[in-house]
């Protein structure tokens, strides 16, 4: 009897300690809601238009949007889901290949003949077809820097963070701020490594391939400044696109731009 008594008694302690040792197991696992993030709604889909030339509005209207995140304000304390190495190639290679894109490079090579820039390529139907591949290769080399190569080696969100709400005066200041502040993948701020260091990068292998740039660091430095200014300007057309689809009367449904889906992710 004074045997059993003593091994029920040591049978209660081993269950004691395995309860302790379960609840402050349970306390230790991560709180699911502090480890959540949301994916917000694209502003801009195909089935939000109902106007005609669906296609190509809708290329025109998009590329602002391919790397712009709604901040989901509606939910505090909640965090845009980070996106990983192979995700940002994604990003990059959509945002490359977009139709706009090749409008673009379009434009710019007509550009670049009628003032001869470049006059190795020379003229005529040849010339610009050198022109076009460089300014293609342009806007690819960029957003590489941009998209993938820097923000994975930094760990940065490649992505705008459009503020959506306030005054117009603090909208800007924060689409002016955003050459300088991004988002790490863990959603808290760092300093735009990927912005300078991109832009110094992909202007240092243009002159492989623009026989005409001047260079030396001055030429360098010019023309990285004139792609910073281009990138703030087109920071403050994604801020502002909202209301400037809504300007030009394109008939495309409201959406609520806070509203997001939840995701949880346990670290």
């Amino acid at each position: 009897m004074v045997q059993l008594a003593g091994c029920l008694a040591v049978a209660q302690e081993h269950e004691q300690a395995a309860s302790t040792a379960s609840t402050q197991a349970v306390d230790a696992k991560p709180d699911a809601k502090q480890n959540a993030c949301v994916q917000p709604e694209p502003f801009l889909t195909m089935q939000d238009y109902t106007g005609p030339f669906s296609r190509v509005v809708l290329y025109l209207a998009r590329k602002p949007e391919i790397k712009t995140v709604h901040t989901p304000l509606a939910q505090a304390g909640s965090r845009v889901c980070a996106i990983n190495a192979g995700q940002k190639f994604h990003l990059f290679t959509r945002n490359t290949f977009e139709p706009v894109t090749v409008l673009v490079a379009s434009f710019n090579a007509g550009i670049s003949q009628a003032q001869n820039s470049d006059p190795g390529f020379g003229q005529g139907a040849q010339g610009y077809g050198k022109r076009f591949g460089a300014s293609i290769a342009d806007q690819a080399s960029g957003d590489f820097f941009h998209t993938v190569f820097f923000p994975v080696v930094f760990h940065q969100d490649p992505r705008y963070y459009r503020q959506g709400e306030g005054s117009g005066v603090d909208r800007a200041k924060h689409a002016l701020a955003h050459v300088f502040v991004a988002h790490r993948d863990s959603g808290t701020r760092m300093f735009n490594f990927s912005e300078w260091m991109g832009t110094v990068a992909a202007e240092a292998l243009s002159n492989t391939y623009h026989p005409g740039n001047r260079r030396g660091a001055g030429a360098l430095s010019e023309r990285a400044g004139i792609s910073i200014g281009t990138d703030i300007g087109f920071d403050v057309l994604r801020e502002f696109w909202p209301e400037t689809v809504r300007k030009f009367k394109l008939p495309f449904k409201e959406r609520d731009a806070s509203s997001a889906s939840p995701v949880t992710k346990l670290h």
